[in-house]
């Protein structure tokens, strides 16, 4: 055979497994979606010793719920799919072209097949996501829908709606509406029902601890629910009671989920852009804190410690005699819910005001404390009358290390100086792109975007445009949300949500950016001058200084002074 001969044979075989693994990416992307939004619950990878009948009839309503809500999900955003499809068709072409007539007419074969699923779904998501005229109605029938579900669905699922109803950047408007009143409309379970577990836990009747015991809860949440009781000491207290049954019904669920996420594993397009597992090993933890009152009592206690020096800010006190696991006293604090504008108005509150306290609350929580409340919706901060801002219900807490609260500060300090090339290291030492992505490939594309953003006024600058840009790019190239940055992420994107509301001209950045410099320059001075005297004593161990940062960071302190 000619050395030609042989360049043309290896040529077409290397075309020909191009071409093979575009064929699979396609089918990876059509395929496994369409299958996974309308069945998840298939092939189960689970023995079946371990769920009854009463387990397999859960987990089919369970997967029912996710399945159309994926289906729904996905045929909304289908054109955005769509895009993404049809070039890796056109790789597909070329690449076929470079080959035989068999594999174009192969090719002219899998474009007819793809066009026929492509009418079928354009005629699904016309029925079930509805037109133009008629889109904003079906979103809000499915909302309620899904509201409904998740209530029925138990405590679990409760609570992973509230997430949801967070979440603008993932789900339509309706949904985030509906799901958000999930926080003050989850159904009471039975007051002697809530009786008998006050008394059992405590070891004492209700009447040998509260002198006055309303007879209805004040709020019922996903975990428990709330009475106004007071002491015999005299002090007014909220009495909050675990729900019946909790601990083996979120066990059940979580087992189920994993069984679920399990199963998603299988397939790479439901796992590319969102670490699943790690997110529902960090909600399995979180949660099983959560549902442990002495614990939440400890974190109210630890979070009352780091605010003892801001007269703004309270917490309430817990009295750790009428305490358990299942049972928790505190203070009883009347006040205004951040969101509720005409009292505070009425009150003489300003609401932008209190808007820069709790953003000044967060930054101190995240950059300075590394122990932050991660559940901050309305219905756990109340404003009081002279103006102090309260925080209610640390079950949900989140943890950052020093190391990831260095890697933050240092991102904070690229956005402020805007630093495009900063900023893309950040991203990858938090650890955003997947393991074995070679980091020449994305710098650049997150360079380009950070600068378009940049070109802005900071104040033009929100997250929700951010995560927008950030999730299209996290569709074309190999980006993942880490599971450490789920709450933190929830926490910030519920923030700029109480924002909005408040403050109609309100922006996340600009509101954020003085108290930022604040505490970057509070630790970022601390840690230099350790470095400094380490070094002028000789004790350090091959650390150096940054004298490019240090410059960077004494400019940025004398701009603070010159605009203070």
């Amino acid at each position: 055979m000619s050395e030609l001969a042989v360049q043309e044979r290896e040529q077409n075989d290397l075309g020909k497994r191009e071409y093979d693994r575009a064929d699979m990416s396609i089918v990876k992307t059509i395929g496994s979606s369409e299958r996974v939004a309308t069945n998840p619950s298939l092939e189960p990878p689970f023995p079946d010793t371990k769920l009854g009948i009463r387990g397999y009839l859960r987990l089919a309503g369970i997967s029912r719920v996710i399945a159309t809500l994926s289906l729904y999900l996905y045929l909304d955003q289908y054109d955005v799919h769509l895009k993404h499809q049809k070039k890796r068709l056109q790789a597909r072409r070329a690449t076929a072209y470079t080959l035989t007539r068999a594999a174009v007419f192969g090719e002219w074969l899998h474009r007819l097949r793809f066009g026929v699923l492509d009418a079928f779904l354009r005629v699904l998501r016309k029925f079930i996501v509805g037109g133009a005229a008629t889109k904003l109605e079906h979103q809000e029938r499915q909302a309620v829908w899904l509201k409904n579900k998740l209530i029925n669905l138990g405590p679990t699922f409760i609570k992973i709606g509230q997430s949801m109803g967070t979440r603008a950047d993932l789900l339509p408007l309706p949904f985030v509406k509906e799901l958000g009143t999930l926080v003050d409309q989850v159904p009471p379970f039975p007051n002697d029902v809530a009786h008998r577990i006050i008394e059992r836990e405590l070891g004492r009747k209700i009447s040998e601890v509260y002198s006055e015991f309303d007879p209805e809860p004040v709020a019922a949440a996903s975990l428990g629910q709330v009475y106004r009781a007071r002491l015999l000491t005299g002090e007014e207290v909220a009495v909050k009671v675990q729900r019946p049954n909790l601990e083996a019904t979120i066990k059940d669920d979580i087992f189920i989920l994993k069984r679920v996420a399990a199963f998603a594993e299988r397939f790479e397009q439901l796992n590319e852009n969102a670490d699943w597992a790690g997110m529902l090993r960090e909600f399995d933890q979180t949660i099983h804190e959560e549902m442990d009152y002495v614990a939440e009592g400890r974190n109210a206690d630890r979070f009352r410690e780091n605010f003892k020096n801001w007269a703004n800010i309270r917490v309430p006190e817990i009295y750790w005699n009428a305490t358990t696991n299942k049972v928790l006293t505190m203070d009883f604090i009347r006040g205004t819910k951040v969101t509720d504008l005409e009292e505070q108005e009425r009150k003489n509150i300003s609401p932008s005001k209190v808007n820069r306290l709790l953003i000044k609350t967060y930054l101190k929580q995240l950059l300075e404390d590394g122990f932050f409340h991660a559940d901050p919706h309305p219905g756990n901060l109340l404003v009081q009358d002279d103006g102090r801002l309260t925080f209610f219900d640390f079950g949900m807490v989140g943890r950052i290390d020093s190391e990831l609260q260095s890697k933050m500060i240092d991102a904070f300090f690229h956005v402020v100086s805007k630093d495009a090339a900063g900023i893309a290291q950040d991203l990858i030492n938090l650890d955003f792109l997947k393991p074995g992505t070679p980091h020449s490939v994305v710098k650049p594309v997150v360079e380009r975007m950070f600068e378009f953003h940049f070109n802005l006024k900071l104040k033009d600058v929100n997250f929700k445009e951010l995560t927008y840009d950030l999730a299209d790019v996290m569709y074309d190239y190999p980006f993942r949300l880490p599971s450490n940055f789920t709450y933190i992420m929830r926490a910030l994107m519920t923030l700029e949500g109480i924002g909005i509301i408040t403050d109609p001209e309100f922006n996340f950045f600009e509101t954020a950016k003085p108290y930022a410099k604040e505490f970057m320059l509070k630790r970022e001075g601390r840690d230099f001058r350790k470095l400094f005297v380490d070094k002028l004593m000789g004790r350090d161990e091959g650390g150096k200084i940054d004298w490019n940062r240090t410059w960077k960071l004494a400019k940025m302190a004398f701009k603070t002074v010159l605009n203070t």
